[in-house]
């Protein structure tokens, strides 16, 4: 039976550069295969679920395991996560558009921008795009303060945003940090609240966290209960919002709104 609410899982595929942020050195070929390593664990998880989702991948990523990303449109979505993680130029919009079409000789509609950099929609819309993730509407010290932006969709410049969700009221984020360190009653109470508020919910996670990440020196926040712990957290997760919606793709979600009706901001 097709449920009315819809959940839009996501996943930002990509080289695990986060301890370099913290001083640490990771040689590139072991920022491939913590990503790799994540992805395969968490695509396990997947297929214990009818549950569509969407990877938006760096094209750094795509063109060191094709065949891995090749085989995920089947069932999945793949936007793009810019060209690499850590280092950006406005003709990577383009380029990685269209090595991941290339690779997985399916369209690109979507992209959402490494650590939810800021972009113009001009840039997006020139580079062929169709829909935006690229924004958390909430307040993250240190990175970014998004409260006068609007909490659920909308249209900015001709292009539809499609930010990640966050709670009604207080702006809590529904996302990875949250994931991990809420109790897990908390996390689920806020996650419902948020899908029965807005009648869809957009999470975003990293398949990195799924690996042993107790070796880096990266934040206590960043790693605890990574690998098995957060698989059967993530698990549990699906189990419980499946009974209240249908675990889609972004852009499957996306093509049935009608734009016309979302709200513009200038």
């Amino acid at each position: 039976m097709i449920k009315q609410r819809k959940i839009l899982i996501s996943f930002d595929v990509e080289e695990f550069d986060l301890p370099l942020e913290y001083k640490q050195h990771i040689s590139p070929e072991e920022q491939m295969m913590t990503g790799k390593k994540g992805l395969d664990a968490t695509l396990q998880v997947l297929d214990q679920h009818n549950a569509g989702c969407t990877f938006f991948t760096t094209a750094n990523f795509a063109q060191a395991f094709p065949l891995s990303i090749k085989e995920l449109p089947g069932k999945h979505e793949i936007g793009s996560h810019a060209f690499y993680h850590s280092a950006f130029e406005p003709a990577h919009l383009a380029e990685s558009k269209l090595v991941l079409e290339k690779i997985t000789g399916k369209p690109v509609y979507g992209l959402r921008m490494p650590r939810m950099r800021p972009i113009t929609m001009k840039e997006v819309m020139d580079a062929g795009y169709t829909y935006d993730s690229s924004i958390n509407p909430s307040f993250i010290p240190g990175r970014y303060n998004n409260f006068h932006l609007p909490r659920t969709l909308y249209m900015e410049d001709g292009m539809l945003r499609v930010p990640v969700s966050v709670s009604p009221h207080l702006r809590i984020p529904i996302f990875w940090l949250t994931f991990k360190n809420f109790p897990y009653p908390l996390f689920k109470m806020l996650a419902m609240q948020t899908l029965k508020t807005d009648g869809y919910l957009c999470l975003y996670f990293h398949p990195w966290e799924f690996t042993d990440l107790s070796a880096y020196r990266i934040p206590f926040i960043t790693k605890t209960k990574s690998g098995s712990q957060l698989q059967e957290k993530l698990h549990r997760l699906i189990h419980d919002l499946s009974k209240e919606g249908d675990c889609i793709t972004i852009n499957q979600y996306v093509a049935t709104l009608d734009r016309d009706k979302i709200c513009s901001i200038v």
